[in-house]
C-alpha cells in the first residue's frame, strides 16, 4: 500500500519517436512557402528572354521569414516580369524538357547586364530563390552547417517537385558567396562558387580558365564539343588633368570688395566647385567567340580593345559634390532655426528714442498725424536720403562693429532701391508713373507665363523688391558675415522704408494698388505700405491744389475719377482698378469738414442735416458728390434722375489681417446678439455708401439705394410691352429679405446722414496701417525674415535651374524640375509649412544642379560646344545625356565611331600623363591615330618607347558555355557554364554544372 500511495511510482517517461525534429520542420516550412508561392511543378517551356530584356525589363521580388530552430532565415523570390505566351502550353506537355533555368545557362541574349542581381549576372537566370540569414543573424561559415542547409533544400525540392533554382548564402555577406541546386525530371544542376583574394598566375588568362572548366566537367569524351566564349574587359579612366573644369569660379574679389553695382547681387551662383565625374568605365566586349579562334595566354593576347566589336560606357559620379547654388540654399535655410532677435545678434540695444517709438505706437500715431510743412523735394537728393535716414543710429555704432561696411551697405541699398541714384523733380505727381510702378508691373509680366511660378510657390513676382531682397539676404548671409550681416541689412532696410513713408517716396519695385494675396505675406506688407504712401501723397496733393488756388475743374476731374461706376454689388476688384486713376483719392481725405472742398460753392458753410430733418423735408438739401446719372432711372415717385455717387473704396487687408478679422467674427458666436454685432462690424462700407448716395440724391429712399446697390433685392412686376416695344413696369417692391424685421440695411439707412465721401470718416486710415506695417517689420527676427523670404529664394533657384537647363536641354532634368515645383507648391501654400519637406525639396534642387554640372563636365570632355553643329555633334549630345540617365550606354561604331574615337583619345592622353610625368620630351611627342596596329594596345616608337593606349584592364569577365553529357558518356548532354571574374584584389569562379540523375 505504501508503494501504491507513492505519487512518484505513477510517473512514466514516454519517448515519442514520431515527433518531428527541428530539421524536419524547416524542410516542411520551405515546402509550404514553395506551395504558397505556386512554384511547384514543371517550369519548362518558357520562351528564352529577349535581347537586353534583363536590363530594360522589370524585376520583382517577394520575401518571407522562416526559422530553423531559433535561427531566422529569409527566403526571397527574384523574378523577371514577363508576359505569358499562348504557345507555352504546347512546350509544357513535353515530360523530358529541361527546366527553364538550365536553358538560361546557355542563352547569350543577356550577357553582362549592367544593372541586375549578382546571381543574374553570374548565371544568366531570370527567376530563382535565395535563402539567406535573417537580419542581425550570424553568417553560415561552418562547412557542416552549409551541407545541412543545402541537403534540406535538396529534400524540399524533391518533395515539392519545384524546378526553380534555389541558392543558399554562405560565408560573410560582403563576399557574396552562394551555393545552390536546381532539380528537373532526371536532371540536376549544382551551383558552386570559388572566391579568393589573388588571381593564381596559372589562371590569369583565358587558357588557364578553360583548363579549369574542362577539368571540373570531368567529361570522359575524347572529343569535346566547342566551348562558347564571351569576354568583357573593363578599363577605368580617372585622370582629368588634361581638361580644364568648365565651371567658372565666382568673382570673390568683386563680391568681397564691394564692386557690385547691382549686378552680382541679382544673380544666384551656379555650378559645381569640384569635378563631378570621378571615373569613366569603358567595357569592351567580345560576345561570341569559340575556343581556338582567340588566343589569350601568359605570353600573347589577341584581345585588343580597339578591335572589340562592342563598346559600352558608364560613368561614376562623385557623390554629393560641392555645388554653389546648393551651398547658398543650405546656408540660407539654416537661418530658419535661429532664435536670436536683431538686437541680440548685433550686441546692442535700441536707443531710448527708438524704444519709445516702438513701445508706444499710439504716441507715434498722434505725432505723425499732425500736419507738417512739406519738404522741398528739389533740395533733396536721394543719395543723401539714404545716408541721412540712418544718421541717428550710426552715431551709436563704431565702424569696426558693423557687420557690413558703409560701402557694401550702400551698394546693397542702391540695388534694392535704384531710384535713389536719380534726382527727384519738384512735382511729386510725376512720380506716380515712376519706375516704382512701371517696374513692378513689368516684372510681374515677366513671371506671368503659363507656369505662373510665383503664384504656384506663393512668393513674389520676379524682379520685385521682395524678390531682390531675398537674393541680397541669401548672398549677404553666405559671403558677408552670416546672420549678423543679415540682421544689420534688415535693420537698415526697415529704416529706409520708414524714411520713405515719412517723406512720401514710393517704394521701388512694387506694383501699385492693394496687396496681392497670391504673394507671400512679406510682399503683401510692402504693398500695403506702398499703398499707404500713395494715399498719403494723394491727400497731400489735394491739399496743395486747394491751397494754391487751382482751377475747380481740375479738382473735380482729378478727384472724382476714383469712384465706382455701376452697381457696387456687381463690381469686381479688377473693375475697380480700371476705374481709378493715379490722381487724388477722395476716400483718403481728412475727416475735418472745413479743410477740403470739391468746388468753390463748397467753401461756404453748409449744414449737414440730421436723419429726422431729411425725413421731414425741413431743409432743402443741395446734392453733392454726384458722378453721373445711373442709366435712365429716376428716383421713385419723382422725375429726378438717379445719380451714381462718389464713394470710398473698401479698406485693403493683408492675409494675416483677414485671418484675424475672420477669427474675431467667428468668436462672436451664432446668438442673435452676436449676429447683430457681426453685421454692424461688416456694415462700415455699406453705411458710407448710403451716406454718399443720400448726398448725391436728396429725397431718395431705401428702395432707390437698393435699385443701384443690389438690383436683385428690388423685385419689379412687368405689365406688358407698349407700342414701341419697351417693357412697361407696373410696380416694384423690396425683396423678402429686405422686409425682415430688424434688417441691418433698414437700420443703417435710418442712421445714415447725407454726407459726401470727401467729408466722411475714412474707411482706410493710411497712417495707422503704415505704422502697423512698420512695427511688424521692425520686430521680425532674422529667422522670421528667412521664413518669409524662403519661397522667394526657392523661386529664384528654380528660375536659375530652368535657365541653366535650357542651355543644356536635358529632358530628365526638365521633368525633375516640374515634379519638384509641383510638390513644393503644396507645401508652401499650406498655412503651417513643413520644414522637413522643404529641406527635402532643397535636396532635390541640389540633385538637379549636380545633374546639370555633370552634363556640362561630360560635354567639355567630349568637345561639345555651342558653336559646333552637325550630325556628329547631335549624336554626341544624345550620348552624353544618356550617360547620366542610363546605367550603361552602347557606343555606336565601337572604337571607330565618333564617341569611340574621343574615348580613345581620352585614354591615350591619360596614359601619356601617367607614363611620362617626368619626361618632358615624351610629353611633347605628338599623339598618333593608328587604330589598325597589330597589337592595338601598343603604339610603336612614340618618343622612342612603346606606350600603351589603354591601361591594364581593371576587371576581366569571361563566360564559358558548352553542352556535354555528365557524369557518363551515355548520359544526356546537359548545359554547363562557368563565369569568371578576374580583378586586382578578387578572383571569383561561379560554376553551374548539370548532371543526368537517370543514366549515370
Amino acid at each position: 500500500m505504501a508503494a501504491d500511495s507513492d505519487p512518484e511510482s505513477e510517473v512514466f517517461e514516454i519517448t515519442d519517436f514520431t515527433t518531428a525534429s527541428e530539421w524536419e520542420r524547416f524542410v516542411s516550412r520551405v515546402e509550404e512557402v514553395l506551395n504558397d508561392w505556386k512554384l511547384i511543378g514543371s517550369s519548362a517551356g518558357k520562351l528564352s528572354p529577349k535581347k537586353g530584356e534583363y536590363t530594360s525589363g522589370t524585376w520583382g521580388e517577394k520575401s518571407q521569414e522562416i526559422n530553423f530552430a531559433d535561427f531566422k532565415f529569409s527566403i526571397t523570390h527574384h523574378f523577371l516580369k514577363q508576359e505569358s505566351d499562348l504557345d507555352d502550353s504546347k512546350d509544357q506537355t513535353e515530360e523530358d524538357a529541361f527546366p527553364f533555368a538550365m536553358q538560361d545557362l546557355l542563352c547569350m541574349n543577356n550577357d553582362f547586364p549592367p544593372r541586375a542581381h549578382c546571381l543574374v549576372r553570374w548565371y544568366g537566370m531570370r527567376e530563382f530563390l535565395v535563402i539567406s540569414p535573417g537580419t542581425n543573424c550570424e553568417a553560415i561559415i561552418s562547412e557542416s552547417k552549409c551541407n545541412l542547409l543545402l541537403s534540406s533544400i535538396s529534400i524540399s525540392l524533391a518533395n515539392s517537385g519545384c524546378q526553380m533554382p534555389v541558392f543558399v548564402q554562405i560565408q560573410q555577406k560582403w563576399r557574396r558567396m552562394y551555393t545552390g541546386e536546381c532539380q528537373g525530371p532526371g536532371v540536376r544542376t549544382d551551383f558552386e562558387m570559388v572566391h579568393i583574394r589573388k588571381v593564381p598566375s596559372q589562371y590569369n588568362h583565358l587558357s588557364g580558365l578553360i583548363d579549369i572548366f574542362k577539368s571540373k566537367m570531368g567529361c570522359s569524351l575524347t572529343i569535346l564539343p566547342p566551348i562558347n566564349i564571351a569576354i568583357r574587359f573593363t578599363y577605368i579612366l580617372q585622370d582629368w588633368q588634361q581638361y580644364s573644369w568648365p565651371q567658372q569660379p565666382p568673382d570673390f574679389d568683386a563680391l568681397l570688395g564691394g564692386e557690385v553695382g547691382g549686378v552680382e547681387f541679382g544673380k544666384l551662383p551656379f555650378g559645381a566647385c569640384e569635378e563631378p565625374i570621378s571615373e569613366l568605365h569603358l567595357a569592351t566586349t567580345w560576345p561570341h567567340l569559340t575556343e581556338g579562334i582567340v588566343v589569350d595566354n601568359d605570353v600573347y593576347s589577341d584581345l585588343d580593345p580597339l578591335q572589340a566589336p562592342h563598346w559600352s560606357v558608364r560613368v561614376r559620379a562623385v557623390e554629393n559634390p560641392q555645388c554653389l547654388l546648393g551651398d547658398f540654399l543650405t546656408e540660407f535655410f539654416k537661418l530658419c532655426c535661429r532664435k536670436e532677435t536683431t538686437e541680440e545678434i548685433l550686441g546692442r540695444g535700441l536707443s531710448d528714442e527708438e524704444g519709445k517709438d516702438n513701445s508706444d505706437i499710439s504716441s507715434a500715431l498722434s505725432k505723425l498725424t499732425e500736419p507738417a510743412a512739406p519738404v522741398p523735394i528739389s533740395k533733396l537728393s536721394v543719395s543723401n536720403m539714404v545716408h541721412s535716414a540712418r544718421k541717428h543710429i550710426r552715431r551709436h555704432r563704431r565702424s569696426d562693429e558693423s557687420p557690413l561696411s558703409a560701402d557694401m551697405l550702400n551698394c546693397i541699398l542702391l540695388y534694392l532701391f535704384p531710384d535713389a541714384a536719380v534726382e527727384k523733380t519738384t512735382d511729386k505727381s510725376k512720380s506716380n508713373t515712376s519706375p516704382a510702378h512701371i517696374s513692378g508691373k513689368t516684372e510681374q509680366d515677366k513671371d506671368s507665363g503659363p507656369d505662373n511660378l510665383f503664384i504656384q510657390l506663393k512668393s513674389a513676382p520676379c524682379g520685385s523688391l521682395t524678390y531682390r531682397l531675398a537674393l541680397c539676404v541669401c548672398l549677404v548671409n553666405f559671403y558677408h558675415g552670416g546672420v549678423r550681416a543679415v540682421a544689420h541689412l534688415w535693420q537698415e532696410f526697415v529704416l529706409e522704408l520708414r524714411y520713405r513713408w515719412e517723406n512720401d517716396y514710393l517704394i521701388y519695385g512694387l506694383a501699385g494698388g492693394p496687396p496681392d494675396l497670391r504673394c507671400c505675406l512679406l510682399h503683401q506688407k510692402f504693398q500695403m505700405l506702398n499703398y499707404c504712401i500713395e494715399r498719403k501723397r494723394s491727400r497731400d496733393e489735394a491739399r496743395k491744389v486747394l491751397e494754391g488756388g487751382k482751377e475747380r475743374e481740375h479738382k473735380v476731374s482729378s478727384g472724382c475719377q476714383r469712384s465706382h461706376i455701376g452697381p457696387r454689388s456687381t463690381m469686381t476688384a479688377s473693375d475697380s482698378k480700371k476705374e481709378t486713376s493715379p490722381g487724388k483719392s477722395w476716400d483718403s481725405w481728412s475727416d475735418s469738414e472745413d479743410e477740403f472742398f470739391e468746388c468753390l460753392s463748397d467753401q461756404e458753410e453748409t449744414k449737414t442735416p440730421t436723419a429726422e430733418e431729411e425725413k421731414d423735408g425741413a431743409i432743402k438739401i443741395k446734392p453733392e458728390g454726384r458722378l453721373h446719372p445711373h442709366g435712365n432711372m429716376n428716383l421713385l415717385n419723382s422725375t429726378v434722375p438717379l445719380y451714381v455717387p462718389v464713394t470710398q473704396e473698401p479698406a485693403p487687408m493683408t492675409e494675416d489681417l483677414l485671418e484675424e478679422h475672420s477669427e474675431v467674427l467667428a468668436k462672436l458666436g451664432t446668438s442673435a446678439e452676436g449676429a447683430h454685432l457681426r453685421a454692424r462690424m461688416q456694415s462700415a462700407c455699406l453705411l458710407s455708401d448710403m451716406e454718399s448716395f443720400k448726398a448725391a440724391n436728396p429725397g431718395c429712399g431705401l428702395a432707390d439705394f437698393v435699385r443701384w446697390y443690389s438690383p436683385r433685392d428690388y423685385v419689379e412686376e412687368e405689365e406688358g410691352v407698349d407700342e414701341k416695344g419697351n417693357t412697361v413696369v407696373k410696380c416694384g417692391d423690396l425683396s423678402a429679405r429686405m422686409k425682415i424685421p430688424g434688417n441691418m440695411w433698414v437700420e443703417a439707412w435710418e442712421t445714415a446722414r447725407s454726407t459726401p465721401a470727401r467729408r466722411q470718416r475714412r474707411l482706410f486710415d493710411d497712417t495707422k496701417e503704415a505704422e502697423k506695417v512698420l512695427h511688424y517689420l521692425a520686430v521680425q527676427k532674422p529667422a522670421d525674415l528667412t521664413r518669409h523670404l524662403l519661397p522667394c529664394i526657392l523661386h529664384a533657384a528654380i528660375l536659375k535651374l530652368k535657365e541653366e537647363e535650357s542651355m543644356e536641354d536635358i529632358p530628365s532634368v526638365r521633368k525633375a524640375i516640374l515634379q519638384a515645383t509641383s510638390h513644393t507648391s503644396k507645401v508652401l501654400h499650406h498655412p503651417n509649412q513643413d520644414y522637413k519637406k522643404l529641406e527635402d525639396f532643397i535636396n532635390q534642387l541640389m540633385a538637379i544642379e549636380t545633374a546639370i554640372a555633370r552634363t556640362r563636365s561630360l560635354k567639355a570632355k567630349f568637345g561639345i560646344g555651342e558653336s559646333q553643329k552637325g550630325e556628329n555633334t547631335e549624336e554626341l549630345e544624345k550620348f552624353v545625356i544618356s550617360l547620366l540617365d542610363e546605367p550603361e550606354v552602347v557606343v555606336i561604331g565601337a572604337g571607330q565611331g565618333p564617341a569611340g574615337s574621343i574615348i580613345h583619345r581620352l585614354f591615350v592622353s591619360s596614359q601619356r600623363l601617367t607614363d611620362f610625368t617626368n619626361d618632358e620630351t615624351a610629353l611633347m611627342a605628338p599623339v598618333e591615330e593608328d587604330s589598325g596596329s597589330a597589337s592595338g594596345n601598343r603604339k610603336p616608337n612614340r618618343g622612342g618607347l612603346n606606350i600603351p593606349d589603354f591601361p591594364s584592364p581593371a576587371g576581366r569577365e569571361i563566360i564559358l558555355r558548352t553542352c556535354v553529357p555528365r557524369p557518363a558518356p551515355y548520359s544526356k548532354a546537359l548545359p554547363q557554364r562557368l563565369f569568371c571574374v578576374l580583378m586586382k584584389d578578387e578572383f571569383r569562379l561561379a560554376g553551374a554544372f548539370s548532371s543526368d540523375t537517370s543514366f549515370f
